[in-house]
């Protein structure tokens, strides 16, 4: 993907700034902050009531039109995230990442119109086998987002590393509170190792039409 700047009078957000340059150098960009630890209880508090109706299910291996279920390959629970008929919590998330989109769109040639994300619970014991996040049928994805949600003094013992798979040493990633990964869709590699303890998270991707 290459990261092209549009010469146009707008307001700079460092932190966006940032995110882009680490995209445009290294593919990748770890905030660990991009939430604040009230917003981050705030999403949170939306994933475990969603949970506790009743709604996720186990996650498949495939697009929407060709999913399989396989536990060997990953274990996690979804719920996929409606913008629509969001409630106040989730608002916040699709609020701040709209506006990171706009930037992105004003700022670089991306071309991202679409959107899709869901809550993951990773139960103790699972794990997401290294993959990229594209299919043959659909190439659409260009970033994919990950905003983890567990609570606060997550340790290493707990598991639930993101490895990202890179040519020049492999990137492990600690889901602690608060903290966004994005990287390039259809470019790196990663896995999420066995979990010791509940993980959370929202994941999702930024798609072109």
């Amino acid at each position: 993907m290459s990261l092209l700047f549009e010469s146009i009078d707008f307001e700079e957000n460092p932190l966006y700034e940032s995110i882009i340059s680490d995209l445009a150098l290294r593919k990748y960009s770890i905030v660990d902050h991009f939430f604040n630890d009230e917003e981050v209880v705030l999403l949170r508090d939306a994933l475990l009531k969603t949970y506790e109706d009743d709604k996720f299910k186990k996650a498949a291996i495939g697009n929407r039109l060709n999913e399989n279920v396989v536990k060997s390959i990953r274990g996690d629970l979804i719920f996929w995230m409606d913008e629509t008929n969001a409630h106040t919590n989730e608002k916040l998330f699709f609020n701040k990442v709209n506006d990171f989109i706009g930037y992105l769109n004003k700022t670089c040639f991306l071309g991202i119109l679409q959107k899709e994300f869901h809550y993951a619970i990773y139960p103790k014991g699972t794990f997401y086998r290294k993959h990229l996040d594209t299919f043959q049928n659909d190439d659409r994805r260009k970033l994919s987002l990950v905003c983890y949600l567990n609570e606060d003094g997550w340790q290493p013992e707990y598991g639930g590393e993101l490895v990202l798979y890179l040519k020049e040493a492999d990137k492990i990633i600690y889901p602690t509170p608060g903290k966004v990964v994005i990287f390039e869709s259809q470019v790196i590699e990663h896995e999420v190792k066995p979990v010791q303890v509940e993980r959370l998270s929202i994941t999702g991707w930024l798609k072109t039409r």
